[in-house]
Formats: C-alpha cells, structure tokens, sequence
C-alpha cells in the first residue's frame, strides 16, 4: 500500500494477522514509532516502511526475527543504536536500507555474521567510530553505502584498511564512503577488488596521500569520485585501464604535475573533473579521442594550452578552463561544438579576435572575461538565441557594442566592462536591465546617465565645438577659482574644529587616511568575486576572501543593494566604523561605493569566526584560549561603551561575529545594525531585530537597545563559549535553558576543577565570584541593575594568563566539556 496518503500511527491491530509475511507500506505520512507488534510477526519475511514521519526507536525484536530477509525503514526520523548483536539472529537477511533517519553510535561488528547480507545501505545518519574491518566476511555484498556520517578509520593504522577487508567480496558493485572524516590513506590492494566493481564514491573525506597505481586494474569501474580530499602527488598512469570509466572526479585536492596521456584510453568517459588542483603543463592533444565527452572541468590550474582537437568533441556540453594560464587564440574550430551549453575561458591568456559563435545555438552562458581578447564584439552573436549570460570583461576590445545584442530576449547578465569600447550604448530591449557596472572602465562609451558615462553628441557639431572653446577659455577658470577659495575656507574652518574634534573623538579613522580601491582591483583581489572565495554570506550581503595587488590580505564585504536594509547596513557600518579604532575590534582598510555597488574592504581574519572553533569537529579550543577570547571581547566592549565619543552599541554580539586572527586574539566585526547612544540617553528604540537567543528581553519585546543589551549579548556568549551549547539548541525547549543548563552542568565536573575554575586565589580575590558566575550575573532579569559588572569581572581575568594556568591545570586535562 505505496502512496496512498495514509496517515496517523501503523496499526497495531496488524500483528493480529499472524500469517502476513510482507509489510510494504512506503511512500505515506505514518507518524509514531514502529509498532512491537508488526516486528513480532513470527511469518514476517519483508518489512517495508520507507519515506513516512516515524519517529522513535527502531525495536530490536526486528533483529531476531531470523526469517526476516528485508529491512527498509529509510527516510523517517528514527533514532536509537543498533543493537551490539545485530546479525546473531538474521540468518536470512539480505537487504537492509537504514538511509536518511537520525540512528547514532558504532556500526557494530557482528552485522557481518548476518552473511546473506547483498545490501548494506546506512548512509545519512550519525554513525561514529571506524569502520568495522568484519564487513570482509560479508561475501555476497554487493552495495554498501556509509555515506554523510562521522565515520574513521581504525586508529592503529593510517591506511583505510577496512577497504583491504572488502576485497574478499567478491561481488561488490558499489561502495560509498562520501562525506566521512576518514582522515587515511588508500591502500595499493584497492587494486584486488574483483572486477565486478562498478562504483567507488569517496568525496570529502578527508583522504590523504597519493592516488594508489593499483587503482589500474579496476577494469569494470565505471564510477570514481574523489573529490575534495586532500590527495596529493600525480595522477598516475595506470588510470588508463579502467577502459569503462564514464565518470571521474578528482576536483579539489592537491595533484601535481602533467595530465597523462593515459586518459585518452578512457573513451567512455563522459564527465571528467580535475579543476582545483595544481595541474600544469598543456592538455593532452589526444583528448579529441574522448568522443563520448560531456563535461570536462579544468579550471584552477596551471595549465598552459588547448589543443585544436578539443573543440572536435561534437557532443560536449560543458567546458569550464578557467583560472589558468591558456595562452594563445580561440580558432574558429569552436563552431564544431553543436551542442555547448556553457563555455567558460575566463581568467587565462587568451588573445586575437573572438570568434563568431553565431551557429552555437543551445549555447546558454559564455565566460571570456580577464583575458587579451582584442577587435570588435562578434555581430553574430546575436544569433545566440538560448544565450542567459555573456562577459567579455576585462579585454581589449574595441569597436562599438552591436545594436544586435538587444534581440537577446534570454539574457540576464551581460557585462563588457574595463575593454576599448567606443560609441553608443544601445538602448531598448534586454540592455535596458542592465546597470552601470556592465559598461565601466569603457572611456569612449557614450550613453544616458543612469549608465554613468558622458552624453552623445547631438546637433551642429561645429557649433559644439564653439560652446566648449567658451567653456575651455571663460567659464572653466572662474568655476576653478570660486572651488579653490571655497575648498581654502573649508579647510581653515575644519582647522579651527580640530583639536576640540580629535579631543572628543581621539580614535577617530578618517576617510581620508583609507586607502582608494577600485571595483575593478576589488574584482581581481576576489578573482570575480567567485564562490571559491566566498567566506560568509548573510541577509545583508556576501563577504569574499581577496589579495590585493600588493599582496594584502583581506575580506571584502558586499552589500545586497537589492534591498533596502543593504544600504542602511552599508551606511551604519561606515559610520561606526570610521569612528572606532581598537586592537579587538576589526580593522577598516578601505570602501568602495557607487550607486550599483557598495563593499567594505577589511583586515583579514586568518583563523575564522569563533563559531567554527566552538563546534567543528576538526578545531579545538582549550580554556585557557577560551578565556583569552572573552577577555578580548570584553575589552572591545568597554571601549564602545566607554572609550568612545559617543558610546556605540554592537546589537548582534554572537560567535559568527567574533573573528580570530593568526595570534588567537579575537576582533568584533560585524557593526551593520549597530547603534550611537547620544550622551543624554542610555537607550533608544529600533525596528531592526539582531539574532535570536542573544537579544536581551527588552530588545526582542520592546525594541530598546542600550549598552546593557550589548553585556547581556555578552552574558550568553561566555557561556555558550565554555559550555559549547547554542542558546537556541533543540535541548533548550520548556523551562531548561543556557542559563540552566550552565548551572547544571556544574554537577558534572569535579570540585577540584570547580574549585580551579575560579582562577586561582588571584582572581577569587578580586572579584569573589566564578566565570560562570559571571555570565550569569550579566543575565539577571533587570539586567541593568549592575551590567557592567561581568564587564569588571573579565578586566580581572585580564591578568597575565601565567599567573592562572595552574589554576586551570586539571581542567585542561579534560579537553572538552
């Protein structure tokens, strides 16, 4: 009974039929937990619940029912481990499908003595621990699936020895592991798996080493798929001997060297992607053999030519060549590729004329940007009647933009900035959609205002060249002098104002001192603003790792001007910015503002936000560093609310917006809500809300903000920080809170490191209270009763953190909380 919109629990009333021998009842909207009594069916031989809402536990009696042959509860929410003797009872089993629930803990070995086993498939849940090397004895496997789990390997070895357990299988077709943290290296014997192996899935694993020569003799793989590991040294030859790849992807790790000419064997592939490694050298001139081609993925590396026989692969629909070093010209040879969707040649050395395109048809995005692409924009072009995206960015071309283009009724991105263009931008059409940033650093462009470029000429032109003659010889001059007495009065008035000025605002950052960045050095820093370098995107706008042309580090932040809130954002944060200066909040470098971009261009944080030390599981922190970045934070807090002309207030103080730099020493960043106080007033009211679980009360209800507001932010950050639990966790639900919870986990540690956690006598003295404490004195109902006392409390932590790391001895040993 497959989709028929059942909902409510499974009956019970079903263990009744003490004859049934198969349960099929997937693809409804049964919630609740599996019922005892369909499991108990003594008969039962097929039991199949797949893609409902069950919740619960899975109940072990299905795991000693030994006629029992199929399992399939995938796609639910059930929870709970896998009982430790899971294949003693299960002589008949053969296919179990536990995909997609919330199932937890070790895959317990003994599975492998259910030996009929042909389907193992536990992928998307949360199984922890290494891979059991008993799978081996599974000799009739042939699917096994583990993928997104927190599975490893066996920790007395760095090879991935469980794969060398699974040679015994002889008929193994599929093996995936994707999305594991299996932090090893593969064995040369992945070479002795039968040649029945048909698909080998391992992305993200946290692979190292060299890809194994073994891999060769894999003759029947039609699927291998390692991308984004960590695999280093050459593609090795012998890859040429899996004569029936199809499918091979080796993107995002850290090959070297020349691509074989080994791959040309390989004439059933029809993806291929080896981008993002360090690849060097020309393209094989071979590849024209690869007839059954479909996307073919190189871009970020160093390579440096195309051979002319790649544009003879007539069925291919993707090529991206991107971030390398391909010099030479685009022969007219493209025009073979009938069938091209997208084309990507962008950030290399190509140079001549660009060729026609005209009969590429299906063709639906074109990249030729930040190459030496010279002569006029192909007429034909308009004949790309599919085209959706078009950049010629950064050449040299010249000529005029052909009236054509504007029959492009697909279009939604065009850009042909920073060329030789010359003439008329075209009106009407598609081009109107499109804003100043697709036509800047075009200086004979000429076109209407809003394009910010100058106004065609219009009328006599020899009567045009009288009025700028008068212009030039009479007017020009007295405008020139009235703007120099005006600048010089200016100046002497802001003379008068300055040292009053520079007394009450002595952190103050000008404008004037930023360094002038350009959107086209923006552009380049961030390579296009590409989503390799994308680091953190937010409701306001996206921010993107770059490097400046003289080898500066930094982050550049892109506000959204799609929205409202993205220009206020960009103007607050200007504001704040440029009137604060401390060593714990980030620095500015520079803006960048037109009326179709707006970006901040700041100091770079190596080391990333406070939120992925807290809860990844490949970053650690120990308390002493814990407390150190409290410290800094309460620092920068002080000097808002202290240090400062007009006290500021943050509005949004949360582990994604403290930023940690190579040294450890946090930077609050992140000021696009935040808030002046005047000095008459301790409070004012907002519209705009920061981030559930780190608002104060009166913030969330009423939209006050004060500075209290900021120490209450801070409240739930120390102790989020030394509890590593999120304020909004799914545990929090009821009357158990953050606040609850940190007292209650009191309970758990022993008095000795109770008793270190108050820093030693040093601070016991000072302050008489504990850091946990702390947090919650700054989270007291009326909070501004005494806000600043945590504030207090962390200046008195401030100590040299040798005069208290012996206090903090034996916590330390315990790593974690």
């Amino acid at each position: 009974m497959q989709f028929e919109n059942f909902a409510g629990g499974i009956p019970k009333s079903l263990g009744n039929c003490t004859s049934l021998k198969i349960i099929h009842l997937d693809d409804n909207n049964f919630t609740g937990e599996v019922p005892l009594e369909i499991v108990t069916l003594q008969n039962l031989t097929e039991l199949s619940l797949a893609n409902n809402n069950l919740t619960g536990r899975i109940p072990n009696a299905l795991f000693n029912n030994s006629k029992i042959e199929l399992i399939c509860l995938c796609m639910n929410q059930l929870v709970g481990l896998l009982p430790s003797s899971i294949g003693n009872w299960l002589p008949n089993l053969k296919f179990v499908y536990l995909w997609d629930n919330e199932l937890y803990g070790i895959i317990p070995s003994s599975i492998s003595n259910a030996s009929k086993i042909t389907e193992l498939e536990l992928g998307a849940n949360n199984f922890f621990g290494s891979i059991p090397n008993t799978l081996g004895n599974l000799r009739r496997l042939e699917k096994l699936n583990l993928v997104n789990n927190n599975l490893t390997r066996d920790s007395l070895s760095l090879e991935l020895s469980f794969l060398t357990s699974l040679t015994n299988c002889k008929n193994l077709t599929t093996i995936k592991l994707a999305d594991n943290p299996l932090s090893g290296t593969l064995p040369n014997f992945i070479g002795n798996f039968s040649t029945s192996l048909e698909e080998f899935v391992a992305f993200n694993c946290n692979i190292i080493g060299t890809i194994p020569t073994g891999i060769g003799n894999l003759s029947n793989l039609m699927t291998l798929n390692l991308d984004d590991n960590k695999l280093v040294g050459p593609i090795p030859t012998t890859i040429g001997g899996m004569r029936k790849l199809q499918g091979l992807n080796l993107q995002h790790n850290r090959l070297k060297g020349i691509i074989p000419n080994d791959i040309c064997h390989l004439r059933n592939l029809v993806e291929l992607h080896l981008n993002q490694n360090e690849l060097l050298g020309a393209i094989p001139t071979c590849w024209g053999n690869l007839s059954k081609l479909q996307k073919l993925s190189l871009e970020s590396n160093k390579l440096t030519s195309i051979p002319s026989s790649l544009w003879s692969i007539e069925d291919i629909l993707q090529i991206n060549l991107s971030f390398n070093s391909l010099s030479g010209h685009l022969p007219s040879d493209v025009l073979n590729l009938e069938q091209v969707v997208n084309i990507d040649l962008s950030w290399n050395q190509l140079s001549g004329d660009i060729p026609t395109f005209g009969g590429l048809c299906p063709l639906e995005n074109l990249f030729l940007a930040h190459n030496k692409f010279q002569g006029p924009i192909p007429q034909l072009f308009d004949m790309l009647i599919s085209l959706e995206s078009l950049d010629l960015s950064n050449n040299n071309l010249s000529g005029e933009i052909p009236k054509s283009l504007m029959e492009l009724r697909c279009l939604k991105y065009f850009n042909v900035s920073f060329n030789r263009l010359q003439g008329e931008i075209p009106s009407g059409g598609v081009i109107d959609q499109f804003s100043a940033l697709s036509f800047m650093g075009n200086r004979a462009l000429c076109g209407p205002p809003r394009l910010q470029v100058p106004p065609c000429e219009t009328g006599n032109v020899g009567q045009s060249k009288m009025v700028i003659v008068v212009i030039v010889r009479y007017i020009l001059p007295t405008m020139i002098a009235a703007i120099l007495a005006l600048f010089l009065i200016f100046v002497l008035m802001r003379c008068r104002k300055r040292d009053s000025k520079l007394r009450g605002q002595g952190d103050l950052l000008p404008l004037a001192t930023w360094r002038r960045i350009t959107y086209l050095e923006l552009e380049q820093a961030t390579y296009g603003f590409n989503e390799g370098n994308l680091v953190g995107k937010g409701s306001f706008g996206s921010v993107y790792r770059g490097k400046l042309s003289d080898g500066t580090s930094v982050a550049v932040k892109v506000f959204n001007l799609n929205i409202e809130e993205g220009f206020k954002s960009f103007e607050a944060e200007c504001g704040v910015m440029r009137s604060i200066r401390h060593r714990n909040l980030v620095k500015i470098i520079s803006s960048c503002s037109s009326i179709d971009f707006k970006a901040l261009v700041l100091e770079y944080m190596p080391k990333g936000s406070l939120k992925k030390w807290l809860y990844s599981h490949n970053y650690f922190l120990d308390m002493i560093e814990r407390l150190s970045i409290m410290i800094d934070v309460a620092s920068s807090l002080e000097y808002l609310h202290h240090g400062c002309a007009l006290p500021v207030v943050h509005c949004d103080l949360k582990p994604n917006n403290i930023l940690l730099d190579n040294d450890m020493v946090a930077h609050v960043s992140d000021f696009d809500i935040s808030k002046f106080l005047s000095n008459e007033d301790s409070t004012i009211q907002t519209m705009t809300l920061a981030t559930i679980g780190y608002m104060a009360p009166e913030y969330g209800s009423q939209g006050i903000i004060s500075t209290s507001g900021d120490v209450y932010s801070f409240g739930i950050l120390l102790m989020e920080t030394f509890t590593r639990k999120n304020p909004i966790d799914d545990m929090f639900v009821g009357e158990m809170s953050l606040k609850g919870y940190t007292t209650s986990i009191k309970t758990r540690w022993s008095r000795e490191a109770l008793s270190n956690l108050r820093l030693h006598l040093a601070v016991a003295e000072r302050t008489n209270i504990t850091t946990d404490q702390s947090a919650l004195l700054a989270l007291k109902t009326n909070i501004t009763d005494d806000p600043y006392k945590v504030l207090a409390i962390c200046h008195a932590l401030g100590l040299p953190l040798s005069l208290f790391a012996t206090g903090f001895g034996s916590l330390l040993r315990c790593q974690t909380i």
